[in-house]
């Protein structure tokens, strides 16, 4: 860091926050409607929506699942780690579920989908979206973030608290990040002249050294791992200013909605019941992403529990409190179609969302709401 803490070399940084915050894991907006027909030259044909793991040899009712998640194994996945850890995905019906993990060079959940190589990801509206507009026969049937994470963290001691702060401010902004970058410009006023965009990649260290004023960030990671370094921050997060995305939404293909839905209501059965208890214990959380999930990441486990708190503020909402865990209320899902809309994506809610299997499942099981 500049002045009184010297600079801060990349490797002390934490791994999850080096290389972390590609746009393509939340949004694949860069890539537009080529990307998406990218998705779909990789898809090949429709998804079967078994995932290529129909047969349930184990004598299970459900047999193997194949789950993508949206990135490496770590915080952000702890109410899978507890599904399965607990046994809630077995008690559901299932022989076991694979938690494959993502990452930069993992392929896409869409393509995944379309390929029948997963049978159900953690995904986001920007990236489904160009997919389902492009013919991937896809849906979200529920978000585990309630936000997008996204925000521009800032120092403490010149704060950029809201996006009329950015002007004539220097962002660092990653060029996947770009496209949504302009959205919130253009959801708040504003036009890429009125700030100065500077290239940035994925370590922090330029806003720590004072070479930036702000940066393109995840609410639940670089404001957290910077403060560990020394480096007071603060942020706004995109959603509260005209882009209120979700986020790790689970996406299944239409044949799994069509022709699975008892299998599907089982899996998001034991989805609930492990976010519930992932938003109860975020210490044990951090456990199984540090020493089980992620051993192979060489997560920092205080780091990963301060993120797990983090993350209760946008896995819980007065909506979830209402209607449950991993829900949509319609109006969140109108304010989505309208955030696509700025970023260039125009699709109808119903081209993009069904709801309709979890409310059945909350239906079927009201004791899930509490």
């Amino acid at each position: 860091m500049s002045g009184l803490f010297g600079p801060v070399p990349a490797s002390q940084l934490s791994q999850s926050a080096l290389g972390r915050r590609s746009f393509l894991r939340y949004a694949g907006l860069a890539a537009g409607a080529a990307g998406a027909a990218g998705v779909l030259a990789a898809c090949g044909k429709s998804s079967s929506g078994s995932g290529g793991n129909g047969t349930v040899a184990d004598g299970s009712k459900y047999g193997t699942v194949a789950v993508q998640l949206s990135w490496l194994k770590n915080i952000e996945f702890a109410g899978e780690y507890f599904a399965d850890s607990k046994g809630y995905y077995k008690a559901a019906g299932f022989g076991s579920v694979n938690l494959v993990a993502g990452g930069a060079a993992s392929t896409s959940v869409e393509a995944g989908l379309g390929t029948g190589k997963i049978w159900i990801g953690m995904s986001a509206p920007q990236t489904t979206a160009p997919a389902v507009l492009e013919g991937l026969a896809a849906k979200i049937v529920g978000t585990t973030y309630q936000k997008n994470p996204f925000c521009i963290v800032s120092s403490a001691a010149k704060p950029i608290k809201t996006p009329q702060d950015m002007k004539g401010r220097k962002i660092g902004v990653q060029d996947t990040n770009q496209l949504i970058f302009n959205a919130l410009l253009t959801a708040n006023g504003l036009t890429p002249n009125d700030v100065k965009i500077v290239p940035a990649q994925f370590d922090p260290t330029p806003l720590a050294n004072g070479e930036v004023d702000g940066w393109v960030s995840y609410v639940t990671n670089e404001p957290i791992t910077l403060s560990a370094k020394g480096f007071n921050n603060t942020n706004f997060l995109f959603a509260d200013y005209g882009l209120p995305l979700v986020a790790e939404t689970l996406t299944v293909s239409q044949n799994t909605i069509d022709k699975e839905r008892d299998k599907l209501k089982a899996f998001l059965t034991a989805e609930i019941k492990g976010w519930k208890d992932a938003v109860a214990d975020p210490a044990e959380s951090a456990r199984l992403a540090v020493d089980v999930y992620g051993k192979d990441q060489r997560l920092d486990k205080d780091e990963q529990t301060k993120e797990a708190t983090a993350q209760n503020g946008i896995v819980v909402s007065p909506d979830t409190k209402a209607n449950g865990l991993l829900t949509m209320t319609d109006a969140l899902i109108a304010d989505n179609i309208a955030a696509l809309a700025k970023a260039k994506i125009t699709i109808k809610a119903e081209q993009l969302f069904d709801l309709s299997v979890l409310r059945e499942v909350y239906t079927e099981h009201p004791e899930l709401k509490g």
